[in-house]
């Protein structure tokens, strides 16, 4: 049964060593995304929608 206490208790120190890395390696920008700023240029634009407010005042000035 201590065998289980043991193996235990080596596997949340383990977890914690990768967690303290995987904190690490965000700080330090590891998994920042450098590829999609550069071909974001090549996908084409969202159209833009008017909104209902914006169409009613135009309508409003050409009365």
């Amino acid at each position: 049964m201590s065998i289980i206490y043991l193996l235990l208790a080596i596997s949340i120190v383990i977890a914690i060593g990768f967690f303290i890395v995987f904190i690490i390696s965000v700080k330090k920008g590891q998994y920042d995304d450098v590829y999609t700023p550069s071909i974001r240029m090549l996908f084409d634009d969202e159209l833009v929608k008017e909104t209902k407010q914006t169409n009613t005042t135009k309508t409003e000035k050409l009365n």
